[in-house]
């Protein structure tokens, strides 16, 4: 099945238009979810809408609340909500342009894939993808999506380009409230030296196939054995866990170091394109 567009319309710099589609980057279907069930009838349990003190009410009767303080709420009706959204426009329009290292990485938020509508648009997405790679810059614009307006940013991905929606200002917490507290202290330098060989020993290309979320691995296993199970029951196995120690404060933080370098074998290097292990041929 095609996957569907998220959005459809074009992008716009200054007085030139390309016709664009943008598609999800990220897949949700990966991870397992649950429903509630009834045990005993093994049915699905469903959900009503109760009020304390009343029960169940009728769904014509709920209006959405925005809560100023406890029990305190400015109501507001359907009519009054949908007045205030964005006009659905077809045009992202870039009207400002910053290096990619500028956006801390607490703004970005979900990734998109961008690609021209059609063969027409091709050659005007192609010069400004290849201009916003030479000029190592992102664009940045805001998008209209079913009434709410989102900030967005574009960048070249390949042949393609990579639009990632980006959070408001108010939306990011600053991180000086937390680490306030943390000392101004300059580390030991044979301690820093340590742990800097120990990074280095770990540095390798980035292959985010070489991870796994081990807990999602071990929930399919389990959900497989008991579909097969006729008794329903599974044996539960645990999910290891990375060498840790005991979990108390390290005593002595040089010789913690010093036998992780010791005992830590150097990262896989990906062997470059084209090697062999053979002789060379001549020409």
């Amino acid at each position: 099945m095609a996957a569907r567009a998220y959005w459809q319309g074009q992008i716009r710099l200054a007085l030139v238009s390309i016709p664009v589609e943008i598609y999800s980057a990220a897949k949700s279907g990966a991870r397992v979810s649950f429903n509630q069930i009834h045990e005993p009838t093994g049915k699905r349990i469903s959900y009503e809408k109760v009020v304390e003190g009343v029960g169940p009410v009728d769904r014509d009767d709920i209006i959405r609340g925005y809560e100023l303080s406890k029990n305190n709420y400015v109501l507001l009706e359907d009519e009054e909500i949908e007045s205030v959204k964005v006009e659905s426009k077809k045009t992202l329009e870039l009207v400002q342009f910053v290096q990619s290292c500028e956006i801390d990485p607490l703004y970005f938020e979900k990734p998109y894939f961008v690609v021209p509508a059609d063969d027409l648009a091709e050659e005007a997405f192609i010069v400004l993808r290849e201009a916003l790679r030479g000029a190592g810059r992102v664009g940045l614009g805001q998008l209209s999506v079913r009434g709410q307006e989102k900030l967005v940013a574009l960048k070249p991905c390949g042949k393609g380009m990579l639009l990632e929606t980006l959070r408001y200002a108010d939306e990011v917490r600053k991180g000086q409230s937390f680490f306030g507290e943390i000392g101004d202290d300059k580390p030991d330098k044979e301690l820093l030296d340590l742990a800097e060989t120990l990074i280095e020993k770990k540095t390798a290309p980035f292959d985010a196939s070489e991870f796994h979320d081990r807990y999602a691995d071990a929930l399919k296993k389990l959900i497989d054995k008991k579909a097969k199970s006729k008794t329903k029951k599974a044996i539960i196995e645990d999910v290891d866990e990375p060498g840790s120690g005991s979990g108390g404060n390290v005593i002595d933080l040089m010789a913690a170091l010093k036998k992780s370098v010791d005992d830590d074998k150097p990262a896989k290097k990906k062997k470059a394109s084209g090697s062999s292990t053979g002789k060379k041929k001549s020409a």
